[in-house]
């Protein structure tokens, strides 16, 4: 997995198997108190990616963004009450920082990620996403998907979000082995590229 540097009161540089909830939320509070965004459309051109059948984005949208966020899934083992043999790792929530992907900004954190699942932009401005397909392209990786946003919050970068498109992912699959109690939680480390899109004006 690859190094991100991420610019605080000073800098330091984390991979995605050291982001942690803690240091999720120490490096979300620099990211607003320093309060940088990310460019959009108007600044430099934006390419939507090549994408598997089923993850396109409906025509009328146009790529308004583009992140990359680093972080963890987060995942509870759970065991049915009336048959203790049905028991599973069920996902409780993702948990990243997000980071500028353009090459002129890239290591600015511009936001985080978490349960809803909800993105928000370090002007405030919030979008939470609602699945609509997925497509598993690498095995040892969290499928690539295509949400719609189910709601919006706030005046800024993400108010006029449509949809979303997670790909190139790595790492955040729920573990092979048993959990050892009820409700235990893991941390699974993972990195993917985020797109957002508006509607076209």
């Amino acid at each position: 997995m690859k190094n991100l540097k991420c610019r605080t009161t000073g800098s330091f540089v984390t991979s995605a198997a050291r982001i942690t909830a803690p240091l999720l939320a120490v490096v979300l509070c620099a990211a607003v108190a320093q309060g940088q965004g990310w460019r959009h459309r108007e600044h430099y051109h934006l390419r939507p990616p090549q994408v598997p059948a089923g993850l396109e984005v409906p025509a009328g949208n146009e790529l308004a963004s583009h992140a990359t966020g680093v972080g963890s899934q987060i995942y509870i083992w759970t065991v049915n009450p009336t048959n203790a043999a049905l028991a599973s790792w069920v996902f409780k929530a993702p948990h990243a920082v997000l980071f500028a992907a353009h090459e002129d900004e890239r290591d600015d954190v511009v936001g985080i990620h978490f349960a809803g699942p909800t993105w928000q932009a370090n002007d405030g401005s919030k979008v939470v996403g609602a699945r609509v397909s997925a497509v598993t392209v690498n095995p040892d990786a969290i499928p690539w998907l295509l949400l719609r946003a189910a709601s919006t919050t706030g005046n800024g970068a993400f108010t006029a979000t449509t949809y979303i498109q997670r790909l190139d992912t790595l790492g955040g699959l729920a573990p092979t082995t048993p959990g050892t109690t009820p409700g235990q939680e893991v941390v699974i480390p993972y990195i993917a590229e985020y797109y957002f899109y508006h509607a076209t004006q």
